[in-house]
């Protein structure tokens, strides 16, 4: 266990001592708030686009098409210039219509309002080839705009359309699940929210922890430093060690992004508004119910599966193009789960869902955004059961592995890793 403990501080020290370390640690919590702050600039100072309408229908609809279309943010309707006001053919409009949102035109975009058998259609000119909001915008105006045509041609009063779509309606969440065994509230939404940030930095730290075990395993096998680190303790003390520095590593990396963010909730509580108290409410609410062991179980059990995964294959190469070769499956199942995280998010018990996280390599981040929706607790232990018993396996294959791996010269495929982990050679 000294020898562990010993190795587990060397390897440590050795990336918390520089000065590049605490650069990127501190520096990644700024530049997310600086680009939070830069992009809520930039929408505020965003300029509403120029567009002017052409009502060729001889329905006299472009006025209630302007209403609808009007976005103060957005969009600025514009009165049509007289050259394109004074036209009534749809050839000579489109024409024109080139010319005013071409390279020195002066709108932004064009919409041109046609007659149709059932219904008013619209030809968009835009200045952006590319323009999918300006075209989600005229097709919402346009449906509004026939649907209150076709309301009006069956006799409804057109005022009483008008209160029809003013009405917004007011749906109550109500679950005897919920804190206050009624209502849903935000307090309600977190854990789920908080399940979620717990798989997603899982997946982080294992791209940038294991990661750096990884390098760190190839850098002392290619000076052939491993060979003389296990010539003074075993391949499991060695493998261990390594894997509880990296860890303590990451512990460090956590620790600062909590204290950032405990900084930022207690800004957030002086300022008042309803975030601060729900989140609080929602962490003592996970604490009550016992969840945080089972995240933390989940956490620390993918965490290891995947750093051991990651050091034996750091002990066969000696270049990143090795690594490459290697490395490349375990990051395609490292991807599966980030687009299932997705559907767990909004259906926690879909089908698909439940039955992957029944697979050790995706347990982890399933599981832990599952866990807040309250699943049955023989899927909570099941699933459990079946991650600790894999990376019990992981563990045992990666450290015959390590040793092999450390040991071993020249190229590696897949026959001669088989080989060394079976003792053939």
């Amino acid at each position: 266990m000294r020898r562990l403990l010993l190795i587990a501080r060397r390897e440590y020290l050795a990336y918390v001592r520089t000065v590049g370390f605490w650069l990127s640690l501190i520096a990644l919590p700024l530049v997310a708030v600086g680009s939070g702050f830069f992009v809520a600039m930039m929408e505020n100072s965003s300029e509403a686009r120029q567009m002017a309408v052409l009502d060729l229908t001889g329905a006299d609809v472009g006025a209630a098409f302007a209403r609808s279309l009007d976005e103060p943010d957005a969009i600025r309707v514009a009165p049509p210039p007289q050259a394109l006001a004074s036209l009534t053919d749809l050839g000579a409009a489109d024409a024109e219509a080139r010319i005013l949102v071409g390279e020195d035109g002066a709108l932004d975009a064009v919409v041109i309002l046609t007659p149709s058998d059932e219904a008013i259609s619209a030809r968009y000119w835009s200045s952006r080839a590319n323009d999918e909001a300006g075209e989600e915008a005229v097709t919402q105006a346009l449906t509004e705009l026939n649907r209150t045509r076709a309301l009006v041609a069956l006799g409804v009063d057109p005022t009483a359309v008008d209160r029809i779509d003013a009405a917004e309606p007011d749906v109550t969440v109500l679950s005897p699940a919920s804190a206050s065994g009624g209502e849903v509230s935000l307090q309600d939404r977190l854990p789920g929210l908080i399940g979620f940030i717990v798989a997603m930095t899982l997946w982080s730290l294992i791209l940038t922890g294991a990661s750096i075990l990884l390098n760190s395993v190839m850098e002392e096998k290619a000076n052939r430093v491993l060979e003389v680190l296990l010539s003074s303790a075993s391949a499991t003390e060695l493998l261990a060690g390594k894997i509880l520095g990296v860890a303590l590593v990451t512990l460090t990396v956590l620790a600062v992004w909590g204290g950032f963010g405990a900084v930022a909730l207690s800004f957030a509580a002086q300022q008042g508004g309803d975030l601060a108290p729900a989140l609080s409410g929602a962490l003592a609410g996970l604490a009550r119910d016992g969840l945080w062991l089972w995240l933390a179980a989940y956490f620390v059990g993918g965490y290891l599966m995947y750093a051991t995964v990651f050091a034996a294959i750091g002990s066969f190469c000696e270049t990143p193009r090795e690594a490459q070769t290697l490395i490349g499956p375990i990051m395609m199942v490292l991807v599966v789960p980030v687009f299932v995280l997705q559907m767990a998010m909004r259906d926690p018990d879909l089908a698909i869902v439940r039955s992957l996280s029944w697979v050790p390599f995706f347990t982890p981040f399933l599981m832990s955004a599952r866990a807040p929706s309250g699943p049955p607790l023989f899927e909570l232990a099941g699933t459990l059961a079946v991650m600790v018993g894999f990376t019990g396996l992981i563990v045992w294959l990666a450290a015959k592995a390590f040793r092999a791996g450390a040991l071993s010269t020249g190229k590696i495929d897949w026959k001669g890793v088989i080989g060394l982990v079976r003792g053939d050679r």
